[in-house]
């Protein structure tokens, strides 16, 4: 940081992860405070991968109001509710610090300048918010030095986007629905280190990266409202998967852990399916997925792949290291070698791979042509850790936005 001069401007720059859900939260019990009807549990994928970067910076000399930029581009802060509610949290807490000794520079008072970049599609069902919202968070409680824990932290990061609680650890992360109004129980803990399990693997098929059709937000609360499938996966279904997928993972049980995934996802996606009007969050290059995900798991005998979905057409599939070139390497046969995103730090053993690792004849040949023709980029990766500090600043030490 820089010096305490009321004249410096004072940086903070996080990287923070995609996480990817295997129970889904979906639903609101209050929509300002984003308190979830159900716990849920992801997976924290590698940032070398998929990362959210983001400088928070602040200084005397700024104009008055706040302001963010992502990827290039001026954002409405202004308007937005959820980010209004996170940093008038952070100031709060580093308000605290400043009454309770006078020599800290006051930093809460000053304008704060937020720039931030993905190296991923933004709303494409990618989680985009929740790596956005952390790496915000994350970013702002270190350029204020604040105490808290990525836990405590994790109560202010939901108020952005309730999965961004999820991406301030890493490893395996459970979000806890808590039962308390003011959602002070709601809160996001690690389940298990991503070395508890580290040989997770996922591979992402980027389906379309257009903008949904029917944002998170807008779905949850119609499914909310009208589908009467939704309370009982709520009340009754996740309760019981929460406790055995956390078992799953710590005994490292890879077809059990699948089942569930696969499982959950499809529950998900059926009570969006019986939301009033119904809510098409998959099309048929996701379908197509599925199918290539049991006819791999059949042809070879056990489980080694999971297939989930959020709330859009990406399919997001898991597997174990050792299992790769059954996997991802079918998948590479299927799609070619010269599709965009093979190439990466989770390529290695795929990029002599020349033989499909299950036989392509062992595969419908309507998931062969439907996924060659739907899918446009692969996103190869794994289990990774939560935000990390760096010095790769957005913003110049004058304040100005670094040109990239």
């Amino acid at each position: 940081m820089a010096s305490a001069s009321s004249q410096s401007v004072h940086r903070a720059t996080t990287t923070a992860p995609v996480n990817i859900a295997v129970i889904k939260y979906w639903g609101k019990r209050d929509t300002t405070l984003n308190l979830p009807t159900n716990s849920s549990l992801s997976v924290t994928l590698s940032q070398r991968s998929l990362r959210t970067l983001t400088t928070a910076s602040c200084s005397a000399n700024y104009p008055a109001e706040d302001t963010l930029n992502l990827n290039g581009k001026p954002q409405e802060i202004q308007s937005s509710k959820r980010t209004l509610a996170c940093l008038s949290n952070l100031r709060a807490l580093r308000k605290s610090l400043e009454d309770a000794d006078a020599s800290l520079p006051k930093l809460s008072a000053m304008p704060l300048r937020i720039v931030s970049e993905n190296n991923f599609p933004t709303a494409a069902g990618l989680a985009s918010s929740a790596a956005g919202f952390a790496a915000l968070v994350r970013a702002v409680a270190d350029l204020y030095s604040l105490p808290q824990s990525p836990k405590e932290l994790s109560r202010i990061a939901r108020q952005g986007s309730g999965s961004a609680c999820r991406s301030l650890m890493g490893g395996y992360v459970a979000w806890r629905t808590g039962e308390l109004a003011d959602g002070s129980d709601s809160l996001a803990e690690e389940v298990a280190p991503a070395a508890h399990w580290p040989e997770m693997r996922a591979l992402v098929l980027v389906v379309s990266a257009e903008k949904k059709d029917v944002p998170s937000t807008e779905g949850m609360q119609t499914t909310v409202n009208t589908s009467e499938l939704f309370a009982h996966r709520a009340k009754t279904v996740v309760p019981e998967r929460m406790n055995a997928i956390e078992a799953a993972i710590r005994d490292r049980d890879f077809p059990k852990f699948a089942e569930i995934t696969m499982r959950d996802s499809n529950t998900f996606h059926a009570t969006c399916l019986d939301s009033w009007p119904p809510i098409f969050y998959m099309n048929d290059v996701s379908r197509a997925a599925v199918r290539l995900v049991h006819d791999i798991n059949q042809a070879v005998g056990r489980t080694v792949a999971a297939y989930t979905f959020d709330a859009g057409p990406n399919a997001v599939i898991y597997y174990e290291e050792k299992d790769e070139e059954l996997v991802a390497g079918t998948v590479k046969a299927i799609l070619g070698a010269d599709t965009t995103g093979w190439e990466g730090p989770f390529y290695e053993k795929l990029a002599n791979v020349s033989a499909p690792g299950v036989s392509l004849d062992k595969i419908d040949s309507r998931v062969v042509s439907g996924l060659k023709e739907g899918v446009n980029r692969v996103i190869l990766t794994g289990v990774g850790e939560g935000p990390i500090s760096v010095q790769d600043h957005l913003v110049t030490e004058t304040g100005e936005m670094v040109n990239n």
